[in-house]
């Protein structure tokens, strides 16, 4: 058997037992513990190790639930006490927040903080609650009341813990060790080109639900029948088998009923010939409740089709052109990670100005705000994982992190009609190894969705002695969306390379440029041909927007990138100071040049595209 067969086998058998977050808790009203939280740094890990007389800390048990930690809340309650920490009066962050934006000395820290906060609570009977994690980057060892309820790894993606039994009535104090330390067998590993920012990036809150409840929901139209609306509903709890369950969509005057098997899992089926399609142009939400015995829930969910023709992307039967741009998950408006419904708002509606109908959610899964505020402005989607450069596609840890991360997010956004594309990976170089993982992403995704278009950002090469450029990976073939990042006119060649280039692509796939670009400092100017001036930029967007036209089989682009965002490799003094200067728009928040290029150029593509909805 090949080694990467073997490999296969061996990914799918490690991690088979890999558990997702719960997707409805995101629809579910919840106490908020957003705040100030109180913090510790903690490079030396002292909240686990101690000192105790020098004694070597055991790392096989470090960060697990056999590892008890120094750092406890205890108090000094007598003169004679020793007790070297306080967390009542350590210094304070923002929940949610990233660190590094927060604290000075802390903007280039790697390593281990903990938090603490206190609040107040009151059960009800027959409850359960979850205490609910947005996300944490990377990895979270979480305690109630002294006690652990779990760790997590991973970034970017949500997490929770029933804490039914460590919850109180009356006060109680949650600890959260995070450490952002970049490793090799993590996903992303030791080298990315952005920011690594630490910290409770997003919200934090419990969340009580009955003892059964409904934990997931799909609705769509089918695959296999577009006149058909397919609802599949998994419960959890004490009683999920034989139970009652109802959807319902009044706007529509659509309903169904039936009741769960064993596994408490129920398919419905309704007619969709009254619903309106979700358009860009017309981005029609309908309400959708589900009811089971005790539980209630309800979504916002907009209906259409995405499939590919050849090379024609078609949405809801309709050709259309990716008009999109990419972003990072960071406001220029104030430094740090963007986390709130109003830094989505400020970026997808940059986005819209620019003419965009398409937005790159790059290089990992962005805050559940991003999906929603798309689906409400109808902009599509194009959502990934960091499975970004280096990976140790060998290493069953990486691929357990990169299975979960992209099952959290395939789980919690699969309902969004604004999301057509995911993508599993980003500038991975090719061996045997990575495409058995690149493909068993690929199977993972499609256990859970077969709705969407699958894609990766894959690399271009030139052919030896011409100047023409193809896309060898072998990857390509397991893709919907031919995808490739590009950097013609900037690493390698000036701009007037792209008008003697071709492309030799495949006409039976659409063709996709995830990225081109180049950097430029805001309002530095001087000849076209001089580097890091937004005369540079400009000419660079010209020359790569004439040669990307003329190619038959492309159907979409999102130039890299919407804003300047942070990265500790770009350290060229006057010019980049710790910041990636390829954005259209600064990290102070101004237009720069090429954005008025890409803005006319889209203006021209949405005209010839432009078609008339019909429902």
């Amino acid at each position: 058997m090949k080694k990467a067969a073997l490999l296969l086998l061996f990914f799918s058998g490690a991690y088979a037992s890999a558990q997702s977050d719960i997707p409805s808790l995101f629809l579910r009203e919840g106490k908020s513990l957003n705040g100030l939280w109180h913090y510790i740094i903690d490079p030396y890990e002292t909240g686990y190790r101690n000192h105790r007389n020098w004694v070597p800390f055991d790392e096989k048990d470090y960060g697990k639930a056999s590892a008890k930690p120094y750092y406890t809340n205890k108090k000094a309650m007598a003169p004679g006490d020793r007790v070297e920490y306080n967390f009542d009066t350590s210094p304070t962050l923002h929940v949610p927040g990233d660190w590094n934006a927060q604290d000075e000395k802390l903007l280039y820290y790697e390593g281990t903080l903990w938090y603490k906060t206190g609040f107040h609570y009151q059960k009800r009977e027959g409850q359960r609650v979850f205490l609910h994690f947005g996300a944490a980057n990377y990895e979270a060892d979480v305690y109630l009341n002294g006690e652990k309820v779990g760790k997590h790894l991973g970034g970017f993606d949500p997490f929770s813990f029933d804490v039914s039994k460590q919850l109180k009535t009356g006060h109680n104090f949650l600890i959260v060790r995070v450490d952002n330390k970049r490793q090799q067998e993590r996903v992303p590993n030791l080298t990315t080109d952005w920011w690594n920012y630490g910290g409770i990036t997003r919200e934090v809150r419990l969340v009580s639900v009955p003892q059964t409840f409904i934990a997931d929901h799909f609705v769509r139209l089918s695959p296999k029948d577009e006149k058909e609306v397919l609802v599949d509903i998994d419960l959890l709890g004490e009683a999920i088998a034989g139970q009652n369950i109802s959807i319902h969509i009044p706007e529509a005057g659509l309903s169904a009923e039936g009741k769960t098997n064993e596994s408490g899992k129920i398919t419905l089926r309704m007619p969709a010939k009254k619903l309106k399609r979700w358009y860009p142009k017309r981005p029609k939400l309908y309400e959708v409740t589900l009811i089971c015995a005790g539980d209630t829930i309800t979504d916002r969910v907009g209906f259409r089709t995405i499939k590919t023709n050849g090379a024609d992307i078609l949405l809801n039967g309709k050709s259309i052109f990716l008009r999109g741009i990419s972003l990072h998950e960071e406001v220029p408006t104030r430094a740090g990670r963007a986390h709130s419904a109003e830094d989505a708002d400020l970026l997808l509606g940059w986005a819209k100005e620019l003419h965009c109908n398409f937005v790159r959610l790059a290089h990992y899964p962005h805050n559940v705000h991003m999906a929603r505020k798309a689906d409400e402005m109808g902009l599509l989607l194009w959502e990934e994982i960091p499975v970004y450069w280096g990976i140790d596609y060998e290493n069953p840890e990486a691929y357990g992190q990169a299975v979960s991360q992209l099952k959290g997010l395939v789980q919690r956004d699969k309902n969004r009609a604004s999301v057509i594309v995911w993508s599993v990976a980003n500038e991975t170089p090719e061996t045997e190894s990575r495409l058995a993982f690149l493909q068993n992403l690929k199977s993972t995704i499609r256990q859970i969705d077969d709705t969407r278009l699958i894609s990766a950002a894959l690399e271009r090469d030139e052919s030896p002695g011409k100047r023409i450029m193809t896309i060898p990976d072998p990857f390509a073939a397991d893709v919907d969306l031919l995808s490739c990042n590009e950097y013609l006119g900037w690493y390698g060649s000036t701009p007037e390379i792209c008008r003697e280039v071709s492309w030799d692509l495949p006409s039976d796939k659409p063709f996709f440029v995830s990225e081109f670009g180049g950097g430029a400092l805001y309002n530095y100017r001087g000849p076209k041909e001089q580097r890091w001036t937004e005369d540079y930029q400009t000419w660079l967007y010209k020359e790569q927007l004439d040669m990307l036209r003329k190619i038959p089989t492309l159907r979409g682009m999102t130039p890299w990138i919407l804003c300047d965002f942070r990265s500790p490799r770009r350290n060229l003094p006057g010019i980049q100071d710790g910041w990636n200067r390829k954005g259209l728009i600064s990290n102070s928040g101004f237009k720069k040049e090429a954005y008025f290029v890409l803005q006319d150029f889209y203006r021209q593509i949405a005209v010839e595209y432009d078609y008339k909805i019909r429902d």
